[in-house]
């Protein structure tokens, strides 16, 4: 959910908040016509939120850094009213590619696409039925089922906990894999770890209804540790640094792991984040990007669909837990890793991309 040098976006923001678009950054004289223009449409949570609207619009940055010819813009959508309009605009403005980021956007998307066959769209986290609407998604079950087995060996208490966002595929197929994933540990190791906070049986669980509140993702978590949990994985973009961000206020008595980009190089709260479940959005976006600025065709079917084996999700370093996990642990993931990988440990969640 809600998807580093670029990271560092507050300051982009800020500059580029009269109008909600980068600013042209070609500083050449190309004619317009050279130019491929990539334009993107950020959901509610905003480009700041250090989640996957933040790691999209990195990679339409690599793309241009990687073409001069490619422009880059985006808008910054307020509430879910601005995702038509927004989209539209870019169609009126004669944007070559137009991204959405984020399931949220789905409906808009398939609408302005419907509205207008001949425009290339494509969008982050969603697949929908307009063949001219790129579906870049991401089976996010797989390296969560890594963190849960990870968490699971590291928790003090015998309780572990996750929560939403929303209840949306993007966001629920991550708790899904966490909960295996401690599954996982229990069955091999004879334990009985707990997870707090997702119930992947009935499909229900805990959520803010938020992707941008941290008070309210603070609220959930704070919950999750009065019962017990020591470790907890929000799903939730921007509102779960709320929890980060309290995790490292508690000096230990709780840590976390974050979700879509490298909590260590995109929040101010590495010292309290064991690990990130990363969804490889940028590469996919520049990849895409830039076959698309070269005429190459961006197809509907298959579309793009990130795993552990073509590294389009991973587990990001330990970095300040690296010498806190066990070697033993640590070997078993990478076991783990490889063996979902290569198929022989099947990750299933109904959320899973089809």
């Amino acid at each position: 959910m809600r998807f580093v040098s670029v990271f560092a976006v507050g300051g982009l923001a800020l500059g580029m908040a009269a109008c909600g678009e980068a600013p042209s950054e070609s500083g050449g004289t190309g004619t317009a016509a050279k130019k491929y223009n990539a334009c993107m449409v950020t959901d509610v949570g905003g480009i700041d939120d250090k989640s996957f609207n933040t790691s999209a619009w990195k990679g339409l940055q690599e793309a241009k850094a990687a073409d001069p010819n490619i422009e880059i813009k985006y808008v910054a959508s307020k509430a879910e009213a601005d995702y038509e309009p927004n989209l539209t605009q870019y169609v009126n403005q004669d944007c070559d590619f137009i991204l959405a980021v984020g399931g949220l956007m789905g409906d808009a998307t398939s609408k302005i696409a419907k509205a207008h066959p001949d425009q290339q769209f494509g969008i982050v986290d969603a697949k929908l039925p307009e063949s001219n609407i790129y579906p870049m998604q991401f089976d996010t079950a797989q390296a969560a089922f890594l963190a849960g087995y990870l968490a699971a060996g590291m928790t003090k208490t015998g309780k572990v906990g996750t929560y939403g966002g929303m209840k949306i595929p993007p966001v629920t197929i991550f708790m899904d894999g966490f909960a295996d994933g401690v599954a996982q540990y229990n069955k091999v190791k004879g334990k009985s770890v707990q997870v707090l906070g997702w119930n992947k049986a009935t499909q229900d669980g805990s959520f803010t209804n938020d992707f941008v509140k941290q008070d309210e993702g603070k609220k959930v978590s704070d919950t999750l540790v009065a019962q017990g949990a020591d470790i907890v994985m929000p799903v939730a973009g921007g509102a779960g640094q709320g929890t980060t961000a309290a995790a490292q206020a508690s000096a230990g008595k709780f840590n976390a792991i974050w979700v879509d980009v490298d909590g260590c190089e995109s929040t101010q709260n590495c010292p309290a984040l064991i690990t990130t479940v990363v969804k490889n959005i940028p590469d996919t976006v520049r990849d895409a990007v830039e076959k698309a600025a070269k005429g190459e065709k961006l197809a509907h079917d298959p579309g793009f669909t990130g795993t552990l084996a073509n590294n389009g999700v991973e587990l990001a370093p330990y970095h300040d837990f690296d010498s806190k996990v066990p070697a033993e642990l640590k070997a078993e993931v990478d076991k783990l890793k490889a063996d979902i990988a290569a198929g022989t440990v099947t990750v299933t969640s109904p959320a899973q991309p089809k």
